[in-house]
């Protein structure tokens, strides 16, 4: 026998153990993911027009808190997509991070300011990024790579089903309990979230300590996950969220208690189309569907240009933004496994929202900005140009890569 034949099977093993949770680890954290949403988007789904008609925020101020938000997001993200691959657990980390932002939502019912509503929305979105890379990490150490698109599919779906149900929930409580009930009502599904991950959710196994971050950033970056970071960066500074499209539909005439329902089209929309374009990327390749995402993006702006005019049009700009979301959110995800072994796929994906989160921030501010001192039109016109450019250097590196 080999002498190398233990470690080859060693190795093996420890593969087959990382994997043995498959699916059903997915589909787990999927449910923790659906009641996270559930009490998130019940506050997400008021919060821009609270912040603009309670506490007095302008599109600008909009913009810049959820510029910041975002940033701060993917700057958490970053550092617990380095520290997961440090220490090889995923699980403290995603709990960390998931217990955080729990018991922020609920303070948005205590704020008086916008400068206060910041705080509480920065807060909640650390958690947010804490949990995101060992997560992320965590699901790709379930499956193997070439079901990477089904899995982010699965574990997006469920997590859209929550944002979908949240906006439903929070216009049948507004009427009744106003904006603050409806953000002390937020704890309850994310409780719920909280014991289906200490109890049911599994850690991954077989990982390897990693000694040295900077060696660990050197084997990431390779040229061809580079230039894939720089063609998600040229995209990612035009790509606004989905506050502006909450605010359109207030600003086409949609009332305070029904904008929830414009929500609510937006995830259903996510929902809808999360699995079948990760199915889909599986099947003919992760570029060419991620490219589509971009083409509904661009859609998504020219149509809140040539149709904001009337309060009807907000639900299909609404389900547009909600599709680009679905098929770039699990799409875009599913490809950063391609680019690092096992024990280094929090690093690649601290990499990506770092590059992801300096692009909201850009997109958000100079979104914000333009709206409030030009024009929505021109905000909508540099989106535009932006997705453009965006699914340009897309098709190129895809070609390129072809050869």
């Amino acid at each position: 026998m080999s002498l190398s034949t233990p470690s080859l099977e060693g190795r093996e093993d420890a593969s087959n153990q990382r994997k043995s949770a498959g699916f059903r680890n997915v589909v787990r954290l999927g449910y923790v993911s659906l009641f996270t949403d559930l009490s998130t988007e019940m506050i997400l789904s008021i919060l821009p027009v609270f912040l603009k008609d309670q506490l007095g925020a302008s599109y600008a101020i909009i913009g810049i808190i959820e510029g910041t938000a975002d940033a701060t997001n993917n700057l958490f993200r970053i550092v617990t997509g380095v520290i997961t691959d440090r220490i090889a657990r995923r699980k403290p980390l995603v709990l960390l991070g998931y217990a955080l932002s729990s018991f922020a939502k609920p303070l948005f019912a205590l704020t008086s300011s916008w400068g206060q509503a910041f705080v509480v929305r920065v807060v909640d979105r650390a958690g947010k990024g804490a949990r995101t890379s060992p997560r992320d990490a965590l699901i790709s150490d379930s499956i193997a790579k070439s079901e990477a698109g089904k899995a982010f599919g699965i574990q997006g779906s469920l997590d859209q089903v929550g944002a979908v149900l949240a906006p439903l929930i929070a216009a049948a409580a507004f009427p009744l309990i106003g904006f603050r009930g409806v953000f002390w009502l937020s704890f309850a599904p994310a409780v719920v979230s909280l014991v289906i991950l200490v109890f049911f959710v599994e850690e991954a196994f077989g990982l390897t300590k990693q000694r040295s971050m900077f060696a660990n950033a050197a084997q990431v970056l390779n040229r061809r996950f580079i230039t894939l970071l720089v063609v998600f960066g040229i995209f990612a500074v035009g790509a606004y969220n989905f506050s502006f499209i909450l605010l359109m539909a207030a600003s086409l005439g949609v009332p305070e208690g029904q904008v929830p329902f414009v929500y609510a089209v937006l995830n259903v929309a996510t929902v809808v189309l999360a699995f079948p374009s990760g199915a889909l990327a599986d099947k003919i390749g992760k570029i060419p569907v991620l490219g589509l995402s971009y083409v509904v993006f661009f859609a998504t702006s020219v149509t809140g240009i040539v149709l904001a005019g009337n309060s009807v049009y907000a639900y299909l700009i609404a389900f547009l933004f909600g599709g680009y979301l679905g098929i770039s959110d699990t799409v875009q995800r599913s490809i950063i496994p391609e680019f690092s072994r096992s024990e280094l796929k929090g690093t690649a994906y601290a990499f990506y929202y770092l590059i992801m989160g300096v692009g909201s921030f850009a997109a958000n501010s100079v979104f914000g900005f333009l709206w409030s001192n030009v024009s929505s039109a021109l905000a909508f016109e540099y989106t535009i140009t932006t997705s453009i450019a965006g699914a340009v250097a897309l098709l190129l590196f895809w070609l390129m890569s072809r050869k």
